[in-house]
Formats: C-alpha cells, sequence, structure tokens
C-alpha cells in the first residue's frame, strides 16, 4: 500500500511540475511577443518620424507620405522580391546635396521595410509555436 500511496504523490508532483511548466514557457512567451510588438511599433514611430522629414522639406507630398505610411504599416509579412517593385521609388531632385539626402531617406525607408517584414515573420513564427504548445 506504501507503493502506491508513492505513485500516487509521485504522479500529483509530476503535474504540478508539468503544470509549472507550462505556465513558464506562457509567460517567456507572451513577453517575446509584447517585445516583438514594441519593436513594431518603434518602427512605425520611425518610418513616422521619416515621412514627416521628408513632407518638411517638401519632398514627398502629404497624400504620398500618407500612402507610404499605409504601406510601411500594412506590408504583408512575406519578404518582397526585389525585382517586383517592393523597394520605395525614387524622385529625381536636381540639386545633388538634396539628391544625396534621398538617397540617404530611401535607404532608411528600405531598411524600415525589410525590418519590418522581418518583425512579422517573427512574430507569425511565435504566435504559431503558441499554437501548438
Amino acid at each position: 500500500m506504501a507503493g502506491f500511496t508513492d505513485l500516487v504523490k509521485k504522479t500529483f508532483y509530476l503535474g504540478v511540475g508539468a503544470a509549472a511548466y507550462a505556465g513558464e514557457k506562457a509567460t517567456h512567451s507572451l513577453k517575446e511577443l509584447q517585445k516583438l510588438r514594441h519593436s513594431l511599433k518603434d518602427l512605425q514611430q520611425q518610418a513616422q518620424i521619416l515621412v514627416n522629414d521628408l513632407m518638411e522639406r517638401g519632398e514627398i507630398t502629404a497624400e504620398e507620405a500618407q500612402r507610404l505610411v499605409t504601406q510601411l504599416v500594412n506590408r504583408p509579412s512575406e519578404t518582397s522580391d526585389p525585382s517586383a517593385g517592393g523597394e520605395p521609388r525614387t524622385i529625381e531632385i536636381k540639386e545633388s546635396s538634396q539628391q544625396d539626402a534621398q538617397l540617404v531617406a530611401s535607404d532608411r525607408a528600405a531598411l524600415l521595410q525589410r525590418q519590418v517584414a522581418a518583425l512579422r515573420r517573427d512574430l507569425e513564427a511565435l504566435r504559431q509555436r503558441s499554437k501548438h504548445r
């Protein structure tokens, strides 16, 4: 009878340990998801600042700025093929200093787009992993 009591105790402790482990893993996954969301929000804010800066310089119109922000925020999570026109379009400006500034801004926008796409892929992977647990 003592062996049966030990077996019941061990089974109970195993259940408690498994529940605690699952709780820790869920908490860790949620914290990672919150970090990704925070990073995505930071990237969106950086994109908005970039667009506002371009608008202030008169390099793009308000409508183009809104379209750019919408594209950055609502962009699909898959990586885009550069040959498919996923890169921002260039705007011709006659002054060389403004051209240099535009190239830097285009590079920053492309970098932000790649970072947002990568974060969305990571977020989707975390969501998939949390569904399977």
